[in-house]
């Protein structure tokens, strides 16, 4: 194992002081434009289609947009390491998480439930009008950071967008769920993901210690196929219930639907249709950072990478109804196989743009939500 480890070529040299000056600066050059279109859009949907069904519908299918940006924003977290080990073809790889991610959204609603408790906007067309603001801050944080490569959290992005909308309207935000379920596992499970996948990986190599590093890689390359689907069935699980929550909270918010009566079956079927084409479509620039960037992987790595993030979402889902972030939880287990090796194997230089990401997200997009909402108020939509 230790010789398989040590002829692993260096493909990436560390990025010399990478995304110079700033990167918080050069994600709001890219993420102004993209927010002032997305509430020109809004504006003018809004205003052609009036009645509060019409905006209902253009709320449910920026929700989607929502979805679908987060498929091909967080393909990467299934099919990153499977790619970069070459355990998977990047086509099959896409397959394997596009199928894995629409089964993995139909497992359950219980996140989706926590998400669509997060605020209680107003009523009838002020009430959609939040949450379409949410859902637009969301997105545009999605596409700033997939253009920047940078692997942020969709999840946060989405309750960031929610909280920002909700405070900017004088919504009920509930602080008590936020921080419970939002950002105490926020915190926790990238913790919890390094930690045990360091053990994990210190538990192979020591299995596997005097084995041919041959047969070991043969060996592991293919039980990677099996972990990177579950992989992906537990990022179907966790995001597409995400987007779930949010038309639900919108059905509610226009009386369409009871608070507590659970997710129909449409919107199940819609949103696991939408982040699995999103999926399909992919994402190559975060799928570089997390499958090249950040360590050099090898399919032993990657299977021990994959198994202990898969176990932290179907935990956080099942057990404590956590929307966590599939992103945090894949890249800190990531750097936790890589430290096993030693510390420096890890590129910290990328590891700390991808933090930096990881801290901006909620902040952010909570900030575009309240500058769309502010703006489409304004106007009288």
């Amino acid at each position: 194992m230790n010789t398989v480890q040590e002829r692993a070529p260096r493909l990436h040299k560390d990025p010399p002081a990478a995304q110079p000056p700033s990167v918080a600066r050069r994600l709001l050059v890219v993420g102004v434009p993209i927010g002032v279109a997305a509430v020109i859009a809004v504006l003018l949907l809004s205003r052609l289609m009036g009645s509060q069904l019409a905006v209902l519908f253009v709320v449910v299918a920026i929700a989607l947009v929502f979805d679908y940006t987060n498929g091909f924003h967080d393909a990467a977290n299934a099919i990153a390491t499977s790619v970069s080990t070459r355990a998977l073809t990047p086509r099959a790889a896409l397959i394997l998480a596009a199928v894995m991610n629409l089964l993995g959204a139909l497992l359950g609603t219980e996140v989706a439930k926590t998400v669509s408790e997060v605020i209680t906007p107003p009523t009838g067309l002020h009430g959609l009008a939040v949450v379409g603001a949410g859902l637009l801050g969301a997105i545009t944080w999605n596409l700033v950071t997939w253009y920047f490569g940078l692997p942020s959290s969709s999840s946060h992005a989405l309750i960031g967008g929610a909280v920002g909308a909700g405070l900017a309207s004088a919504s009920a935000v509930n602080w008590d769920k936020v921080v419970s379920k939002v950002a105490v596992p926020m915190v926790v499970s990238p913790v919890v993901g390094f930690l045990a996948a360091y053990l994990v990986m210190v538990a192979i190599l020591w299995i596997f210690r005097h084995a041919h590093p041959g047969k070991v890689t043969r060996r592991f390359r293919i039980a990677q196929s099996l972990s990177a689907a579950s992989m992906a069935l537990g990022h179907g699980l966790q995001d597409a219930q995400k987007t779930m929550g949010i038309i639900v909270l919108a059905l509610v918010t226009t009386g369409h639907h009871s608070a507590g009566k659970g997710v129909p079956l449409w919107v199940i079927l819609l949103c696991a249709g939408a982040l699995s084409a999103g999926t399909y479509a992919g994402g190559w620039r975060i799928m570089r950072t997390l499958g090249r960037k950040v360590i050099e992987l090898d399919p032993p790595k990657g299977f021990a990478a994959e198994i202990t993030a898969s176990a932290v979402l179907y935990s956080t889902a099942f057990i404590w109804q956590a929307p966590i972030s599939t992103t945090h939880t894949i890249t800190s287990a990531i750097m936790g196989v890589g430290a096993t090796k030693r510390l420096s194997a890890v590129r910290w230089g990328v590891a700390g743009n991808i933090v930096v990401a990881w801290v901006l997200t909620i902040p952010m997009a909570g900030l575009v939500a309240a500058i769309t909402y502010t703006v489409i108020h304004f106007f009288g939509a």
